[in-house]
């Protein structure tokens, strides 16, 4: 309880905690309506469909997608163990402790606010009881050997590359009729329902990798273990093709070397590939098709993940020694250009990357392609000005998406004219005008920003060197 309370997150800002614990909420209560209410709602909407077995058809995705949301949130069971090695405490302890902590996650229990609802409603409709509780029993096995199953991967980039692989592999063979993974998914966990014994096979699982957790803990549990200085060796990467942008060459070069070289940052970088796959949330929804306003917003995401969630931390990224680069005789100019170029390149690489959505129209691929020019020439120019208001220090070897140090209301309110304003802009236009004069006004504020890119530059840049002091004192605090 004393570590609860002392925790750095009672340390933030009253409106971020206020914001993530109105969100944890939002969270609760929408799983806990779709528990309750999904039974029914999916019976209306599809009446020749069993409700239990369309949920089932959909739980594969579910796991495979919990598995890549815990690599990218979960922080790993850490426990501050070096004081307790020297005294009388039996390791056993020590690891069970550790392990069964890891268990007690927000992670493992946002699910079953759908879960347990939903299967009290399948009792309630006439499913017999004992069939129903098999199979919840199944689905919570499944959903803390996941919990153990991330820590055996140790945050490994190969997993979480097979994971992405795997996740967008099955979405696409399923969306394009190639083959049926809903089939799969129903067969495996209606025999959770169907037949008790098949409880069993995630149960053996479950138990097995707490015991490869606790033997990996076991035969790291020393004391010289414990407090010796890790060293790494440096590992240097060919980066010479960038010295053809001449005097912005090395800002581009250390920008790139901390993208990559740190927890949180790689972890943003990484999200951008995922938030490729968003637009077919929307896109292929009915639902959106008389909502163009919303399509939109998902074709910004599309392009603009990385611009976005990178963007809005700059120049916190910087923090831990951006005292040292304001005693430099560096230009102030090139240090925030490189970071759009950075920002622009990503872009246009997602840009290429979303072409097969072209298979869903040339409609969507329009709204994707007006995206992008809109996240160049303006969401990144106006993500490098609001970031003259950060003041957070940001610790880079923290956990990557799930972690909220360093936020503040800043990169709460950013969001709004970011997405908003194309969205407002799109509805103007088309409504008098049509589709098309939609999507030519967003892709001409992203024009008009490219080409007044230089003088909008020095108004940001002055506003840096205006704030310079009050950002150096911001990144000093540690708190």
């Amino acid at each position: 309880m004393k570590q609860f309370f002392r925790s750095i997150f009672w340390q933030k800002g009253i409106v971020v905690n206020v914001i993530m614990g109105l969100f944890a909420l939002w969270i609760i209560l929408s799983f806990l309506s779709i528990g309750i209410g999904g039974f029914y709602l999916i019976k209306d909407n599809f009446p020749d469909k069993d409700p239990f077995e369309f949920v089932n058809g959909f739980l594969l995705f579910y796991v495979i997608g919990d598995l890549i949301f815990r690599y990218l949130m979960q922080k790993l069971p850490v426990l501050n163990i070096k004081p307790l090695l020297i005294l009388d405490i039996k390791k056993s302890k020590l690891i069970n402790y550790t392990l069964i902590k890891s268990g007690i996650s927000f992670f493992n229990f946002f699910s079953l606010f759908f879960f347990i609802p939903f299967s009290l409603v399948l009792i309630k409709e006439g499913y017999p009881t004992n069939n129903v509780l098999s199979w919840l029993t199944g689905i919570i096995t499944i959903v803390f050997l996941a919990n153990y199953l991330n820590f055996i991967t140790n945050k490994s980039n190969v997993a979480f590359g097979v994971l992405i692989a795997l996740l967008g592999s099955i979405v696409a063979l399923q969306q394009f009729g190639i083959y049926d993974f809903t089939g799969v998914s129903v067969a495996i966990f209606n025999s959770l329902y169907t037949n008790w014994f098949f409880v069993l096979i995630p149960f053996v699982l479950l138990i097995t990798f707490y015991v490869i957790n606790y033997k990996k803990l076991k035969s790291q549990l020393y004391l010289d273990d414990a407090i010796q200085t890790k060293t790494k060796e440096a590992n240097t990467s060919d980066l010479s093709f960038v010295d053809k942008f001449g005097d912005l060459a090395p800002f581009i070069k250390n920008e790139m070397r901390l993208i990559w070289r740190n927890k949180r940052t790689k972890t943003v970088f990484l999200m951008s590939f995922i938030f490729l796959f968003y637009g077919l949330i929307f896109f292929t929804q009915e639902a959106y098709a008389d909502n163009p306003a919303m399509l939109i917003f998902a074709a910004l995401f599309v392009t603009g993940g990385f611009a976005i969630n990178y963007g809005q931390f700059i120049p916190a990224w910087d923090s831990e020694y951006y005292r040292m680069i304001m005693t430099q005789n560096i230009s102030y100019r090139k240090f925030l250009e490189s970071k759009w170029l950075i920002m622009s390149t990503v872009t246009f690489v997602l840009y290429i990357l979303s072409i097969p959505y072209l298979y869903l129209g040339v409609d969507k691929f329009l709204m994707i392609s007006a995206g992008a020019i809109f996240n160049v020439g303006f969401n990144s120019l106006f993500l490098l000005w609001s970031g003259s208001f950060n003041r957070k220090r940001i610790d880079l070897d923290a956990s990557g998406f799930g972690n909220t140090q360093g936020t503040s209301a800043t990169q709460f309110l950013i969001i709004i004219p970011l997405t908003g304003f194309p969205m407002i802009l799109y509805w103007a236009s088309s409504s008098f005008l049509g589709f098309n004069a939609g999507i030519l006004a967003i892709a001409s504020f992203g024009v008009l920003g490219i080409l007044l890119k230089n003088p909008i530059m020095n108004f940001i840049e002055k506003k840096y060197i205006k704030d310079k002091y009050a950002t150096i004192h911001g990144f000093n605090q540690k708190k």
